[in-house]
């Protein structure tokens, strides 16, 4: 006989002390601890990104620059010279990151207020953070403007480090869990 909606044992939330604790060990609390951490990562480097605006602005000008890599002639085409356009991407790259980490921050908020928005808010917070890492400077300024030439302006391993801390965040984030019931 199929088990009707009515019939169901419906999730509910943890009422004792023992089933609190126990939440605390669930895939969602899981979830929830990653999607926090990198909203904090990237919250603390918008933070000193705004805070202390010239360091990464030099490190952006010399990458778009190209100005530490060999300087190949079949490269340098691609450099960008022009301080404006530097300034421009060195911004679109704060904004990029300010949005990253205020989504990952409701994603980190929704886990434990509006579970059915978490993963998807989450999801989406991650996928920007690989975006602007993966996309951005694993691929546009490791890539495109040579920076793993450099030896002083190289941003790759941290671009890595970030790339694998969302990539795996992703994936918990996105396993199948079951609702918490109190019999478990």
């Amino acid at each position: 006989m199929p088990i009707t909606r009515s019939a169901r044992q419906l999730p509910t939330a943890p009422t004792t002390v023992r089933e609190r604790v126990l939440a605390f060990g669930s895939l969602p609390a899981a979830a929830a601890v990653l999607t926090g951490t990198n909203a904090l990562y990237l919250l603390l480097v918008v933070l000193g990104n705004v805070t202390d605006f010239p360091t990464n602005q030099h490190f952006v000008q010399h990458v778009l620059a190209m100005d530490t890599t060999f300087k190949d002639t079949n490269l340098m085409w691609r450099s960008i010279t022009s301080p404006g356009l530097q300034n421009a991407a060195y911004v679109a790259i704060i904004a990029w990151e300010a949005l990253s980490a205020l989504v990952l921050a409701a994603g980190t908020l929704a886990w434990w207020l509006r579970p059915q928005a978490a993963r998807r808010l989450s999801t989406l917070g991650l996928l920007l953070m690989l975006l602007l890492f993966g996309a951005g400077f694993i691929g546009i300024g490791g890539e495109w403007f040579a920076m793993w030439q450099s030896k002083t302006w190289n941003g790759l391993d941290a671009a890595i480090r970030n790339v694998t801390l969302a990539g795996l965040a992703l994936v918990v984030v996105n396993l199948p869990h079951r609702p918490h019931t109190p019999s478990e």
